[in-house]
């Protein structure tokens, strides 16, 4: 970095999103709207400012990661926080938010800025990009389908993956066994929960060990509670951390006063 490099990111990681007199702060919103950790979401809000350094600094446009173009959105709502504290008196600079026009030549250009940021990020902070934050580009432009959801009127339940439809067909069979021979069906019902619930289980940990941080604040919570209401209604299903703004991945930052930087 140059010097005049090292006063911005100075500025920039000194800068606070979090209000102390809050008891809704910034990061706890952004960690309930997306179902994040909070240390997990702490780390997105530090890629979130060096998201804006490289705004600021590099001479191409630059493209965020969903998780960082979801905390851009968040802070835009901060429109004092955003424009006062942080454009004109951190960076001196407007930086805007330029959704995707769509089609297929945004599509390429974003995929390809998206690509040439991990470069221009090694180069300023001497570390590679986290990878639990800034996804692949694979999954950055394809895990898009997104939608608001209120979760006081609708249950957010995981689709089956294939261990699950493997314990499901398993207790089925003991459970249609059972009901033939004249058995006691409760017990095997409690076999299929407690089956189902061993396979939630290990598809938990395998995601987790992928994802690192990544996974819902309120794990424990939604962990039994999506699976006992998949027993109960298997009909109901969804993604994870459905519920907040959509995205669709394709956004780009332009450098200098007044340059844009582009999500949805």
């Amino acid at each position: 970095m140059t010097q005049n490099e090292t006063l911005l990111w100075s500025r920039l990681n000194s800068f606070e999103l979090d209000q102390k007199d809050d008891q809704l702060t910034f990061s706890k919103r952004l960690a309930r709207e997306n179902g994040w950790t909070i240390d997990y979401t702490l780390r997105v809000i530090e890629e979130y400012k060096k998201f804006l350094f490289l705004c600021c600094t590099s001479s191409s446009p630059v493209t965020p990661s969903d998780p960082v173009d979801q905390a851009w959105h968040l802070h835009l709502t901060y429109t004092k926080s955003y424009w006062d504290d942080l454009c004109k008196n951190t960076l001196d600079r407007e930086i805007h938010h330029n959704p995707t026009k769509g089609g297929e030549a945004e599509q390429q250009k974003f995929d390809t800025l998206y690509t040439g940021l991990h470069e221009i990020y090694l180069e300023k902070f001497g570390t590679a990009l986290p990878a639990d934050i800034w996804h692949d580009n694979q999954k950055r432009f394809s895990d898009i389908n997104f939608q608001r959801v209120n979760r006081n009127d609708n249950w957010i339940v995981p689709k089956l993956n294939v261990h699950t439809l493997i314990t499901v067909a398993i207790a089925a069979a003991i459970s249609g066994f059972s009901i033939s021979t004249g058995s006691i069906s409760v017990i095997f019902t409690g076999v299929f929960i407690a089956l189902l619930i061993l396979s939630r289980a290990l598809s938990a940990n395998n995601k987790n060990k992928r994802d690192g941080n990544q996974h819902l604040a309120d794990s424990s919570a939604a962990f039994w509670s999506a699976d006992i209401r998949n027993w109960w209604d298997s009909g109901c299903s969804s993604h994870h951390g459905a519920s907040g703004c959509s995205s669709h991945g394709d956004s780009g930052c332009g450098s200098g006063c007044g340059g844009g930087c582009g999500g949805d």
